[in-house]
This record gives structure tokens, C-alpha cells and sequence, in this order.
């Protein structure tokens, strides 16, 4: 693995959900496989889950983290090519890059969208230019349209869960992606990224369930059910994924706010007693509930905490190609 942005750098999901899980049983069992590497963690936007799990990640193996927030203590970038830089920006991105690459051995970046033009955000600009100049591995921490790592962590706790209470034999599990209110227009990055990964992940009978005007992009929902009906999509799932995502035709808007969509017991009930998922943070009691968020069929706890060994097998298997 040379890069991870994306599903689609990654040859086999089953068999880097296997090792994620290996780790989980064993996490220092590599710790000498980084030994004398460096990663960089930039980030443009806060986080929290993804930065210290993807730090303990690189110290389980053996690597030194080192974290800047660029927004806060570096220079304002540039990343357009050819750009006249007379107004805010101070470096290129282009000059700022290949510095990164001298100093890493693996880049790490969390950016998110403007939620202003569509076509901006999605055309992904920050990171390719990132993996354009600097010269060595990046890794997505979150971009302007895809969540890679907690996607891929939403897939090791799914079959961490199915290994645990497997289902009758030859049934696949149904997962549910339901839209749930929020205060702000939020990215679809996470929906997106979800819904490529377990369309990729081709285990499952995935249902996507949102108000009318929610669409996602076609690219990463297609091969999904798609329904303005949250009651009949929630029948019979075995996995309930809530998260709120802004329009992305009317690009970055709120149409509703619909209390009704948040995930209750009582609409639970229809389900196969469905665990419940949401990448946090999470508003409760406009998202979630705080009788879901905290009685039995939630595993959101679970699921932020296997975002270390998510993390720790994509770096290994990019080490293992340095």
C-alpha cells in the first residue's frame, strides 16, 4: 500500500480488517516494524479520536509521531498551482511539501471541506497536491469528501461484532446508513466514505434512509437501497449507522431538521435488535438519544476505540512497502 485515501487503496478489506484485529489481540507484536521511522500529522481541522489513535497507532509499532496543527501554528497554505499569492496565504503548498518529505517518512493529513463549492471540496485538491510534492506515503485522517480510516474501522466493528453473534448461516447482515438531525450543515464526508466502504466490502444488504433532498453522491452509493422511509429501511437491520450530512446538490445547505429523524427505542424495535453505531462527537438528544447512546445497542464506545488498530494496520502495511 503506497497511499490510503480511499477504499480503493486497499487490495483486500478482509484481510486488512484480519490484521487490524491481530493487532488488537497482540499491539505490540510489531514494534520494532517502525523502528527509526517518523510520521507527520497535519492537521488543518480539530480532532481528537483520530489524532491519538493514529499516534498510539505509530508508537505501537515502533514510530515517532509528531504532530502540527497547521491552522494554528504554521503558515497559511497555498495550494493551487500557479497562484498569485498576494493575498492571505503565506507558503505553497508546493514549497511546503517536499520539506514534509525530507523530514517524514510517512505524511499524515486531516483537512475538511469548505461546504461553499461543491466543486472545490470534491475535487480533493489539499490532498493530491500533498501526495503530488512530498514524495512519500500520505494517509487520509479526513479529507474534503472521505473519512478512509473510520470507514475502515466501521468495518473491522462490524465483524468483530458478527464474529461475536454470528447470524444464521448464509444471511447477510443488513446495514442501515440513517441521516439524524443536527444544528449545523455538517460534510458528508463520513456518509460517503461508510457507504464506498461496505458497498466495497460487498457483505452486506446495505439501505441508505434520509430526508428527500439528502442525496449523497451517486459515486459512493451506488449498489445501495436508497428510501425517504427511515421506519421501513430500519426493518429488520442488524446494524443502525446514524450520522447527519449536509445537501450536496444545493451544495452545503440544511433543508430540515426534523426531530422525528433521530433514532429512538421505540423505532428501534423493528430492527434485529440492532447495534448502534455514530462516528462521534455527537449532539445528543438532536442526533442520538441518550437512551440509544447509552443502553445495551450501543457499540459507538467500541467502535471509536478500534480506531487504533485501524490506523496501526494501514501504517503497517505502509511500512512494509517502504
Amino acid at each position: 500500500m503506497k497511499n490510503f485515501t480511499s477504499v480503493h487503496d486497499v487490495p483486500q478489506i478482509d484481510a486488512l480488517v484480519k490484521k487490524a484485529l491481530a493487532y488488537k489481540a497482540a499491539p505490540f507484536k510489531d514494534k520494532n516494524l517502525g523502528a527509526g521511522k517518523r510520521i507527520g500529522l497535519l492537521f488543518l481541522n480539530p480532532s481528537m479520536r483520530t489524532r491519538l489513535s493514529t499516534q498510539i497507532a505509530a508508537q505501537n509499532l515502533g514510530m515517532e509521531p509528531i504532530v502540527f496543527n497547521v491552522g494554528q501554528e504554521g503558515w497559511a497554505l497555498e495550494f493551487e498551482d500557479e497562484a498569485i499569492m498576494s493575498g492571505s496565504t503565506v507558503e505553497h503548498v508546493k514549497d511546503a511539501a517536499p520539506i514534509m518529505g525530507n523530514y517524514f517518512d510517512i505524511l499524515a493529513i486531516r483537512t475538511f471541506p469548505s461546504l461553499k463549492n461543491r466543486d472545490d471540496d470534491y475535487s480533493e485538491l489539499y490532498i493530491k497536491q500533498f501526495i503530488k510534492y512530498a514524495g512519500i506515503p500520505v494517509v487520509s485522517l479526513e479529507s474534503a469528501t472521505l473519512h478512509p480510516l473510520q470507514s475502515l474501522t466501521d468495518i473491522i466493528t462490524i465483524n468483530e461484532c458478527l464474529k461475536a453473534s454470528p447470524l444464521p448461516a448464509g444471511k447477510k447482515p443488513k446495514i442501515v446508513l440513517t441521516w439524524a438531525p443536527h444544528v449545523k450543515p455538517l460534510p458528508q464526508c463520513v456518509a460517503n466514505s461508510f457507504s464506498q466502504w461496505v458497498n466495497a466490502w460487498g457483505q452486506a444488504d446495505f439501505v441508505i434512509t434520509h430526508p428527500e433532498d439528502y442525496e449523497l453522491d451517486e459515486q459512493f452509493t451506488k449498489g445501495a437501497t436508497i428510501t425517504h422511509d427511515q421506519n421501513a429501511a430500519l426493518k429488520d437491520a442488524d446494524f443502525v449507522y446514524v450520522k447527519n450530512w449536509s445537501t450536496f446538490r444545493d451544495y452545503g445547505k440544511i433543508y430540515t431538521n426534523d426531530p422525528e429523524w433521530m433514532l429512538t427505542n421505540e423505532k428501534l424495535a423493528v430492527t434485529n435488535n440492532a447495534k448502534v453505531m455514530h462516528c462521534l462527537p455527537v449532539r445528543r438528544n438532536v442526533e442520538l438519544s441518550d437512551e440509544i447512546l447509552d443502553g445495551p445497542n450501543s457499540i459507538v464506545i467500541q467502535e471509536a476505540s478500534n480506531r487504533v488498530w485501524a490506523a496501526q494496520a494501514v501504517l503497517s502495511e505502509i511500512l512494509a512497502s517502504l
